[in-house]
């Protein structure tokens, strides 16, 4: 199923669990960057030479034999619940093994949604966390994937390769109220295909660790090979290139909180422009021109006459329910594709049998038996 009708009911749902961030006047707003730079340092956006043997590479999509890695400066929780305000945030992930990840996911399987709440570092730990949380969601067939997440930043090649990750697995990515969302974890907010945010997200300049600069011309020529990845990064994820020049111009000790209008312009909230122009080439060539058209002209509708701040999440609903008799949904020959298909009777298909993941006492077995998912 392309991944835009999946994300969609997510966005009527969480609109129930946050509104939109009002931008403040240009005074307070530069007070509110100086507070969170006091409380949370400066996000330590920072950029760290790849090592010099890597380790080789795995398929965290096959088998059961995972590596060990740490979640280091971090803590996950998974819970199969959007509202966190009426059911908390769900179970700690205590470990990244196979069995520990698939035993904590397993509660979500019934109802094909997991959201996945992060606080800390982006590291080399949280890329392995959202990768294998999205390689068993795959095997479980779990389509609906929120990570909630609140991070004042961590090291950009790490970013991207989570990013990477995340950008190949179908993820809304949520800065929720009272999150934030500083530097590197900018990356990471890039690549959601839905980026819903209602906490604060900055940018600062990157660091390199390793530099031996002297003058600011050597410290120049160090930083734009990086720079450049991250505006190769930032071009493949439908964000504007634009942010990382803005980043350049921000001392690293310092924050530059981006407005909600800033956000929406340099592509960093709302519908991953990337991932949408591929649903839609995906979508057409499957459903047709014509349920293509039918879908664009009832997200217009819904974005103009559902989205109000006074509505709550049954009269968005409601609206979004009356929208689709008005466009032909749900589609016979793509009912499961069409805008808010989990309100249908398909929404049984939640509950049938989903393929079998190993047991802990077939782990040798599995590994030939274990499936992929697919997007």
């Amino acid at each position: 199923m392309p991944k835009l009708f999946r994300v969609l009911p997510l966005c009527l749902l969480l609109a129930a669990c946050g509104g939109k961030a009002v931008p403040a006047a240009d005074v307070a707003a530069d007070a509110q960057a100086e507070a969170a730079v006091e409380a949370n340092g400066g996000g330590e956006f920072i950029s760290a030479p790849a090592p010099e043997a890597p380790p080789a590479p795995y398929d965290v999509r096959k088998g059961t034999d995972w590596p060990e890695v740490v979640l280091a400066d971090g803590e996950a929780t998974v819970s199969c619940e959007l509202d966190y305000a009426a059911h908390g945030d769900g179970e700690p992930l205590t470990g990244l093994s196979f069995f520990t990840v698939v035993d904590t996911l397993k509660p979500c399987q019934e109802r094909g949604l997991v959201r996945l709440r992060y606080t800390g570092k982006i590291n080399a730990g949280f890329h392995a966390l959202v990768e294998r949380v999205a390689a068993i969601a795959d095997r479980m067939e779990i389509d609906k994937r929120v990570l909630d997440i609140d991070s004042t930043g961590g090291q950009v090649e790490d970013a991207i390769k989570a990013g990477d990750a995340i950008g190949a697995s179908g993820w809304t990515i949520w800065v929720r109220e009272g999150a934030a969302c500083h530097s590197a974890c900018v990356l990471i907010l890039g690549a959601g295909d839905v980026r819903m945010v209602s906490g604060d997200v900055g940018i600062h300049r990157i660091i390199r660790m390793s530099s031996t600069a002297s003058t600011r011309a050597q410290l120049n020529e160090e930083l734009q090979a990086v720079y450049g990845r991250v505006k190769e990064y930032l071009a493949r994820n439908g964000v504007a290139i634009a942010v990382a020049d803005m980043m350049m111009a921000v001392p690293n000790r310092n924050l530059r909180l981006l407005t909600a209008d800033e956000l929406l312009e340099y592509g960093l909230d709302g519908t991953n422009p990337a991932q949408d122009d591929l649903d839609r080439l995906q979508l057409m060539r499957k459903c047709g021109e014509d349920f293509v058209r039918r879908r664009d002209g009832f997200q217009r509708s819904f974005d103009r006459e559902c989205k109000a701040a006074d509505k709550d999440l049954d009269e968005l609903n409601d609206c979004g329910l009356a929208l689709r008799d008005r466009f032909g949904f749900p589609d016979q020959t793509c009912p499961d594709d069409s805008p808010m298909s989990e309100f249908d009777a398909v929404r049984s298909a939640f509950y049938q049998p989903r393929r079998a993941l190993p047991d802990r006492e077939d782990e040798t077995a599995s590994a030939g038996q274990a499936s992929s998912g697919s997007r």
